[in-house]
């Protein structure tokens, strides 16, 4: 049982994601992202790659635009806030594991510190798919409870 409360940023209107007691993401001010940063849209993990800010008028306050791609699926996703707004950053924990078995679409992983196995999908990437074999050592990434395999180690 999770012995922290869980609280409600009632100012900021956004509530973090936990798995457990674990949070997976933190708020922060839509005004200090950046190209190349991660930020959450609808419940999903994006990269960055478009960031304008607009001037405040004369009846509403400066908003941001903000277009990011899915680092899951590679969707193009659009947010657009008030530059003092608050939005969700998801945490990235980057991890090493050993590929155990490769299914079809689907690499069973045993993690390197805590020696947990679990199955994650192949990476879409042509060139990382071909480096996919039993015994070698990869870096992933566990963000929002999902994992994906980003490179090939050594």
């Amino acid at each position: 049982m999770c012995k922290k409360s869980f609280r409600w940023d009632s100012e900021a209107g956004v509530k973090p994601y936990r798995i457990g007691c674990k949070p997976v993401s933190k708020p922060v001010d839509v005004g200090s992202l950046k190209v190349g940063g991660y930020v959450v849209i609808d419940g999903e993990p994006c990269k960055i790659v478009e960031f304008e800010k607009s001037k405040p008028g004369k009846h509403g306050s400066a908003k941001a635009r903000i277009v990011a791609i899915s680092i899951f699926t590679g969707q193009k996703k659009n947010l657009i806030s008030p530059v003092d707004g608050k939005t969700e950053v998801p945490m990235i924990e980057k991890k090493s594991g050993q590929i155990i078995s490769i299914a079809g679409n689907s690499v069973q992983l045993m993690d390197l510190e805590s020696y947990e196995t679990f199955e994650t999908p192949m990476p879409d990437d042509e060139e990382l798919k071909r480096l996919m074999a039993p015994n070698a050592e990869v870096e992933y990434w566990d963000v929002l409870g999902k994992k994906m395999i980003v490179r090939k180690k050594g």
